[in-house]
């Protein structure tokens, strides 16, 4: 008896090219999931979209279509060089993506150049490409292809990268302030406008008729269309180059003009035949989000100085509204449409890809234009939530479309399929119902931003109504609220207007309970109080700002009973603390260890902002103003002429900011206060060595750094011997409130606790430790707001003593001189050495004694 097994077939070229996409749309996934905790988390996950899947896609599916528009198609046995020339390029985006990670230039600089060159053999086989079907057809009798003129399109798309990725590499190396934002826009222009637009609106033009069902139309504007788009991108790079904005939103403006003659008879055509399905509509909005994002850039480069966040201020819009929309919709086509089979097939396929695709479409767009609102930082993250929750999606949709397609050939090589495709039913109505939910999702969550607080008490006192309304405009403005006092008539109705003139947030809350809610710069929100029968306190609840004057009071003119109105006097008060409670075994010291400073000589991390619940000793809960989730932000170390780039991301819940002393840069626009949701890129080059503070250096400046938004950037000096152990101690101040920092008493200087990286005596329940004859640094720093610090370690003494900059002590001094203690100021910082001669556990310490006793102490276990 013999047993037949069914021939496994050999995988196609398209399903071996596109692997990657796939790999990298999961790697995305991941690192969106875990972003967190990896360095440099904004730039993978931009790159692992654009360079990973968006680059993969347009370099496969680019070959794919030339040959259909061409009317040519390549041997199988001429796949191999494509196959090749794919998996070098996948090498090249790793080479770079851990060059970029690792912080060391030389790979990046190698994978840029691998990935520039597997563009630049796209662009010429694209060509050959063309002179072969050119060829063919003559010999044939035949005309040019119809579409022809479209694989220009993806020639120019895939010669534009190279300069790009160059770009790109020039950014990973270091510019200097004045030269950042024309290479990003540089950068973005080449990359967004010059190699996914030009694709995209060659595709396009021959695709989206066929979507839809119309005519096919704009062929006679191709040529026009790619010349002008050409013209914008040249023009755009000459501006950004040159850092001339207005040149720049000229090249903008133009680019903008051939995307109009491309889009303009699609999207006139989507009128009158509206978009059925997912690929479709995903395109339409695609389309929309680009021509909106580019009017928008015209006007911002137009409109104002050329900086590095002005540069890439459209960058969520093109990427989220534009790319990944453009990216799903094409694949959501041409996936089912590749695998073949016939209608019927191919319709299953469909069937499977527009699964939700009302929902979808909605969350994505509405999400979108939500995000680019002023909410608050968790409403900014439930939306962003909800449309990764929607993008994400697309990956299950698609295995299962890919499964059904498959189910249909071996239907049709059995002879079991139909003969005609049956559309499955699109279940409108319920998809109607999700999308109709998700918009009163939308609606509950803005609903909040500018209300009147819940709870509010009756301020009317029992007075008589007079039937009047008084109305007050407010203005937000320096810390203070103009008018500060208003006076309304007994038994008037008061409605406030209330306008933030200042740099960032503010609020207002009434002693009566009702509450303006966060606004932010150049917004507006309307506080109903209701009849006024008695006075009323009203302040900013903002940490700090209250204690800086931001106060009102309201009075009720012609109330009896002299004026006993609601005043708040406060509550509450700082938890007890005691130091003789040893932390649990889980507690994790802050590790003290000073890394050496990493490769490269470009330095780029992400801080993202946040105010989180923690503890600064047992028993001492606080809520904690934070860079990265913890008091005290990272560490930084680097040497002489190094540049470091840090993007801040402020996902807190007021306006917060970033000063590193370590830098020498014009503060106004890298220092100034960011609201929630928003982000700007900190550029600064190491000009001298020595130990710098950075801290939040938004007003009240003292609440931010005591709340715990404080750090160190080390700069090794040339002369720096090795040692056998370098440590960081950076000392703060605790001002302990009722859940939150006490502003009352940073004003007045008088903290509860003093602490060393964070946490009061961690180190003296988690000991460091050394062995007789190390030579061991310690840096210490002194973060404030108010405390100094006299640096000592018991039973031992400081041959080496480096403060601010200079040596005040080093080994080899003739007289054998020796240092007990660092004295800091707040914002100093330097370096002691020494060795230990002895076993023993030797105490270090701040000898203001007052200091010690408060938290300001640890251990050096000696064996």
């Amino acid at each position: 008896m013999t047993t037949t097994h069914p021939v496994k077939r050999p995988k196609s070229w398209h399903q071996r090219a596109g692997k990657p996409v796939r790999i990298w749309l999961a790697l995305l996934i991941v690192a969106g999931l875990t972003h967190p905790f990896l360095p440099e988390s904004r730039w993978l996950l931009v790159h692992l979209f654009t360079l990973g899947a968006v680059t993969n896609s347009i370099v496969v599916w680019s070959q794919t279509l030339a040959e259909r528009f061409l009317g040519y198609h390549l041997p199988e046995s001429a796949r191999g060089p494509q196959l090749v020339k794919i998996y070098l390029l996948n090498a090249g985006i790793v080479v770079t993506v851990a060059g970029v990670l690792t912080g060391w230039f030389p790979a990046t600089l190698v994978g840029a150049v691998l990935v520039g060159a597997m563009l630049a053999w796209h662009a010429i086989s694209l060509l050959l490409l063309i002179r072969q079907a050119q060829r063919v057809r003559a010999l044939d009798g035949e005309e040019p292809a119809l579409h022809a003129q479209s694989v220009w399109f993806l020639v120019a798309s895939s010669a534009l990268l190279p300069v790009g990725a160059g770009f790109g590499a020039a950014l990973a190396y270091g510019q200097t302030d004045s030269t950042q934002a024309g290479f990003l826009l540089a950068h973005q222009a080449m990359n967004l406008l010059g190699f996914l637009g030009l694709a995209a609106a060659g595709v396009l033009t021959v695709m989206y008729p066929n979507l839809i069902g119309m005519d096919a139309t704009g062929a006679r504007r191709r040529p026009v269309a790619l010349v002008v788009l050409l013209a914008g991108i040249a023009v755009l790079l000459v501006g950004a180059l040159t850092a001339h904005p207005l040149v720049a939103a000229a090249g903008c403006a133009l680019y903008l003009a051939g995307w109009v003659v491309v889009a303009g008879p699609l999207l006139r055509g989507a009128v009158s035949h509206p978009p059925t399905g997912f690929a479709a509509a995903s395109i339409t909005a695609a389309m929309l989000w680009l021509l909106g994002s580019l009017l928008s850039l015209t006007i911002v480069l137009a409109t104002g100085p050329m900086t590095p966040d002005r540069a890439t201020l459209m960058t969520v819009p093109f990427l989220a509204g534009f790319a990944a929309q453009l990216l799903f919709g094409v694949m959501s086509h041409l996936l089912p449409t590749l695998m073949g089979g016939g209608p019927a097939v191919v319709g299953a396929g469909v069937d499977k890809m527009n699964r939700w695709w009302v929902w979808r479409l909605v969350v994505v767009n509405v999400g979108l234009l939500l995000f680019l609102l002023p909410l608050a930082s968790w409403m900014r993250v439930g939306v962003s939530a909800i449309v990764m929750l929607a993008f994400v999606l697309f990956l299950p949709i698609m295995v299962t479309s890919a499964k059904a397609s498959m189910a249909g050939r071996r239907a049709v090589m059995s002879g079991k399929a139909p003969a005609e495709y049956t559309p499955a039913p699109q279940h409108r109505g319920l998809q109607a119902t999700a999308a109709l939910a998700c918009l009163a999702l939308v609606a509950a969550v803005t609903s909040g931003i500018g209300g009147a607080g819940l709870g509010s008490a009756d301020v009317s006192a029992g007075v008589t109504p007079t039937g009047n309304t008084t109305e007050v405009q407010v203005q937000m403005v320096g810390m203070r609220f103009v008018p500060d006092r208003i006076s309304v008539p007994a038994g008037d109705r008061l409605v406030l207007t209330v306008t933030n003139s200042d740099d960032q947030v503010h609020d207002l809350v009434l002693s009566s309970g009702h509450d303006s809610g966060r606004i932010g710069s150049g917004q507006t929100a309307t506080v109903e109080v209701g009849v006024v029968g008695t006075d009323i306190d009203g302040w900013c609840s903002i940490v700090g700002h209250r204690q800086q004057g931001m106060v009102l009071t309201i009075t009720a003119d012609g109330a009896s009973g002299g004026g006993a109105g609601v005043h708040d006097h406060g509550s509450g008060g700082a938890p007890a603390v005691d130091l003789a409670i040893a932390p649990g075994d889980d507690f994790v010291a802050r590790d003290p260890v000073l890394a050496p400073a990493p490769g490269g000589t470009t330095h780029r991390y992400t801080f993202e902002v946040t105010e989180v619940p923690g503890d600064y000793a047992v028993g001492a809960p606080q809520t904690m103003w934070t860079y990265n989730g913890r008091p005290m932000g990272p560490t930084l170390r680097g040497r002489l002429g190094d540049v470091f780039e840090i993007t801040l991301v402020n996902n807190g819940a007021m306006g917060h900011s970033i000063d590193f002393h370590a830098g020498t840069v014009g503060p106004d626009e890298p220092m100034r206060t960011i609201e929630p949701g928003e982000q700007l890129v900190y550029r600064f080059r190491a000009e001298h060595t020595g130990i710098w503070l950075y801290h939040c250096a938004t007003a009240p400046m003292a609440v931010h750094i005591a709340a715990g938004m404080f750090g160190a950037v080390v700069i090794d000096p040339p002369s720096l011997a090795p040692v056998d152990a370098e440590y960081l101690v950076v000392q703060s101040d605790v001002y302990l409130g009722d859940g939150e920092v006490d502003a009352d008493k940073v004003t007045a200087a008088t903290p509860d606790l003093v602490v060393f990286n964070g946490f009061a005596d961690q180190y003296v329940h988690r000991p460091l430790h050394a062995k007789v004859g190390d030579r061991i640094r310690i840096w210490v720093l002194d973060a404030g707001p108010a405390e100094n610090i006299s640096f000592h370690v018991v039973g031992s003494q400081f041959d080496t003593v480096y403060k601010e900059g200079a040596y005040l002590l080093r080994p080899g001094d003739p007289d054998r001189g020796g240092a007990q203690v660092l004295d800091l100021a707040v914002a100093q910082g330097g370096f002691v050495e020494m060795e230990f001669l002895e076993p023993g556990t030797y105490t270090f310490l701040n000898h203001r004694m007052f200091d010690a006793e408060r938290g300001a102490k640890g251990k050096i276990v000696v064996e």
